[in-house]
């Protein structure tokens, strides 16, 4: 209709034409560029149309005033088209969530992730493990309706308890990989050590800017100052902390509790103090190498004012960070897929435990309840606004 109305003739399907739009009054509003996708071979399953513009403002503006003039037409909401594809089942929620996080991907290593769900590939896992599901439960089916007339035998009707591991086994790994929170968000890197310890200066030479006061102030800092950065396409957030000692200032104090919790929570620890206090796993940074003896305590030598030692450090973090990280291109679950899987691994567990094959069939349809909540075919309908609602206008 629209198409119709501005274009006049409608031009071949998936071929790009030329065009002169139109308003209702006939006043021309730019020589366009279409294409037409009938459906439902379309992104939507729906009709859908694109018009090429000349990028100005009001070019822009007089063509969506001429649709909105338009009966039966308005704006697509946030997310709309997305949702509309998940709807008519051109994709399923993985792919919908690997969209959501395609968009927001700043760094190579959340890109190849995030193309790796929305190109489908949690859902062709699960729909593998849901076609081994099914098959082993119509197995179960024919020795509960036909075991007594002999046409299933002993060694067809238990062929479950083998496949059912190797299933069990391919979730189990995939649940263990590193998930997607640490990628989205970030490897959290503290610094931490006693007060004045250098940690301001090693933080603002890591981020390659002036985010943290530096002073020979013991004290300086009293809260968190957390900066993102990326190495390598590692997406990274540096966070300095006040100096761990004991203090009379209750904002010093405050600020040396946020500490330790930072400390406590943190993926990474770059520790600048003494190795004997080092919390357990931290990377031994000794600061100021080029004022304190080589003898003072083991550890990675840095320091901000000459250079020294940050290329080695930059490389340790990459390093350490890659190992939390999943691998370029990999699959990484978040919290709603390890949940959804984990469900489906219990289930999987009642049943190798059971006997009972009304009992084994009954988990057996358990388990692909939950494996139809990875996909979006159930259970899912209380996070579809949220999710689709992320999106901007347009997707």
């Amino acid at each position: 209709m629209v198409l119709d109305r501005l274009a006049g003739r409608r031009p071949l399907p998936r071929q790009a034409s030329y065009r002169v739009l139109r308003d209702d009054q006939d006043a021309m509003l730019d020589h366009a560029l279409i294409l037409w996708f009938p459906g439902p071979a379309t992104a939507t399953g729906e009709d859908l149309v694109e018009f090429h513009l000349h990028g100005g403002r009001a070019v822009v503006a007089a063509v969506l005033a001429a649709i909105g003039a338009i009966s039966e037409t308005r704006p697509a909401e946030a997310g709309e088209f997305t949702r509309r594809a998940f709807e008519m089942g051109r994709i399923d929620l993985a792919e919908a969530e690997g969209l959501t996080e395609l968009l927001a991907a700043e760094t190579e290593s959340q890109r190849q992730s995030a193309l790796a769900l929305a190109e489908g590939g949690l859902g062709r896992r699960v729909n593998a493990w849901q076609a081994v599901l099914l098959s082993m439960s119509a197995q179960l089916e024919a020795e509960l309706d036909f075991s007594d007339e002999g046409d299933v035998s002993e060694s067809q009707s238990h062929e479950w308890q083998r496949r059912i591991g190797t299933l069990a086994d391919e979730m189990a790994m995939l649940l263990a990989a590193p998930g997607a929170e640490r990628l989205r968000d970030g490897i959290r890197v503290v610094l931490a050590g006693p007060a004045n310890s250098g940690k301001s200066s090693l933080f603002n030479i890591l981020i390659d800017r002036e985010a943290a006061i530096v002073s020979d102030i013991a004290g300086t800092t009293r809260d968190r100052i957390e900066a993102p950065i990326a190495l390598g396409g590692v997406p990274l957030v540096l966070i300095d902390t006040a100096g761990l000692r004991d203090s009379e200032d209750v904002i010093e104090s405050i600020g040396v509790a946020r500490a330790r919790d930072a400390v406590s929570t943190a993926d990474l620890i770059l520790w600048l103090g003494a190795s004997c206090e080092a919390p357990e796993g931290a990377i031994q940074v000794v600061p100021k190498s080029d004022l304190v003896p080589s003898e003072t305590w083991p550890g990675l030598r840095v320091s901000a004012h000459t250079g020294e030692g940050i290329v080695g450090l930059k490389e340790l973090l990459l390093d350490r960070a890659q190992v939390l990280l999943p691998k370029p291109g990999a699959l990484a679950l978040n919290q709603r897929h390890r949940s959804a899987l984990a469900d489906v691994l219990e289930e999987l567990e009642r049943a190798s435990e059971s006997s009972d094959p009304l009992i084994i069939a009954e988990h057996f349809r358990k388990a692909r309840d939950h494996l139809d909540r990875l996909t979006g075919k159930s259970g899912v309908e209380d996070m579809l606004d949220a999710l689709f609602g992320n999106l901007c206008i347009g997707k």
